[in-house]
């Protein structure tokens, strides 16, 4: 089901004009009402009024993480406080944390993405959906639920945590889409089976999953553990939070952006020229509807493409490959660009390991070394030395044939690797300890 027919399958050249208008709405708000971007114009030499077509969108300067954490709280906010109903921030892990607030009408909009994600996730008005995201300052938890109210589903927000309880609700309230982070997903499925529980006896028909980067072998693993049809998910707070772009269940080949609120562009991330249709590079977003704390062309550190190839489900948007990991994560051991993403397809490959694993860098004697540490297989486990010692060998070998870099395999027993009710921690980086 297509939840706004109107807008999803519009045809390109009507959404461009919206696109268009909307655009020169947003920068003349944003010149008006924010400092920061004021001076960036005014640095540039270019005033609102300049942009007269989408392409004149390449002479805006940039916005990046860091200016939002440079203007910490409220910089950055287009509108009033006494206009601000809802404020969301990141955890502040890595750095100052990013605030973004929400007017009243912000609200419905993201309620609108969130519902036509749902949609197109599998999700209906007659579905109950099992929201095991996190609620609170991470927009997760409540833009689903929005959204899930908007379409007029019926919402559990269960949020992370209290695992055992969730399988208990899975069972006795009978949810039919699941919606949680893949790591917290598969930590499910564990928790389930060692209650006695199997996902072929639940009701779930899709999950979607999101705010962490997973690869296909990983949504392989989740389908045949959950008995589901696993989904890709897209979205940052700084630019609205989940909502942004979603797969369709119909393909799920390719994340359909709602570019009738966000203008997506790909830039290479060294020279920061915007690269055409079907090149990978980072992802650069400019919201066009937003009030509260509009982003103009917003650094996501994500890699990706984009294509404009047709979709069997009828919505006309560009569509986003799977985010294969962000340029501000990507490992660099001995000259060779590594994503934790790369090194978990290898692994999904691997019979004998579970899903479970943390990569530690270390340097040593002024070489970056890189370490994998994967769970091994209950039903294999074994204090045989030599049959692990073959099996490491055989990662190893599999990490260095498929992506070019030397890794010291260690296998761990079962459980062993810390779980994660929201975002998994992959990677250990004691380079700059």
């Amino acid at each position: 089901m297509i939840f706004n027919i109107e807008y999803e399958t519009m045809p390109r050249e009507a959404l461009e004009a919206i696109q268009l208008r909307r655009l020169q709405v947003t920068l003349e708000r944003a010149y008006a009402t924010v400092p920061f971007y004021r001076q960036k114009f005014e640095e540039k030499g270019i005033v609102p009024s300049d942009v007269r077509c989408l392409d004149d969108l390449n002479e805006i300067p940039f916005t990046t993480k860091q200016d939002l954490r440079d203007n910490y709280p409220f910089g950055m906010f287009a509108v009033p406080m006494d206009n601000i109903v809802r404020i969301h921030a990141s955890s502040g892990t890595t750095g100052q944390p990013t605030v973004v607030g929400y007017t009243a009408r912000d609200i419905n909009t993201w309620a609108e993405l969130m519902a036509r994600s749902l949609s197109a996730g599998g999700a209906s008005r007659g579905d109950i959906i099992h929201n095991a995201y996190g609620y609170g300052l991470f927009t997760g938890g409540l833009g689903v639920h929005y959204g899930a109210e908007k379409l007029g589903a019926s919402i559990i927000p269960v949020s992370g945590g209290n695992t055992k309880r969730q399988i208990i609700i899975m069972k006795d309230f009978g949810p039919t889409i699941l919606t949680a982070t893949p790591s917290y997903t598969l930590h499910l499925a564990e928790v389930a089976g060692e209650m006695g529980v199997s996902f072929k006896d639940l009701n779930f028909k899709f999950g979607i999953f999101g705010a962490e980067p997973w690869s296909e072998n990983m949504r392989q693993e989740i389908e045949n553990k959950l008995n589901l049809i696993a989904v890709d998910i897209y979205g940052l707070s700084e630019v609205i939070g989940p909502g942004v772009s979603i797969e369709c269940h119909e393909a799920k080949n390719g994340l359909h952006i709602f570019e009738d609120h966000f203008i997506p562009e790909i830039i290479d991330p060294v020279t920061k020229k915007v690269l055409p249709y079907g090149e990978t590079g980072e992802l650069v977003f400019t919201s066009i509807t937003k009030e509260a704390f509009p982003v103009i062309r917003y650094r996501t550190r994500d890699i990706t493409s984009l294509n404009t190839d047709p979709c069997i489900c009828g919505r006309t948007h560009l569509r986003m490959k799977r985010v294969s990991g962000r340029s501000d994560d990507m490992l660099i051991i001995r000259g060779v660009n590594v994503f934790p993403s790369q090194i978990e397809s290898v692994l999904m490959q691997i019979d004998e390991v579970e899903p479970h694993y943390q990569l530690t860098v270390d340097r040593v004697d002024n070489l970056d070394t890189l370490t994998v540490q994967v769970e091994v297989n209950e039903n294999l486990f074994s204090d045989e030395v030599k049959t692990l010692q073959r099996l490491e060998q055989k990662i190893s070998k599999d990490i260095k044939e498929y992506l070019g870099v030397s890794a010291a395999v260690k296998l761990v027993e079962p459980k062993t690797i810390a779980r994660s009710e929201g975002k998994a921690v992959r990677v250990v980086d004691n380079r700059d300890i």
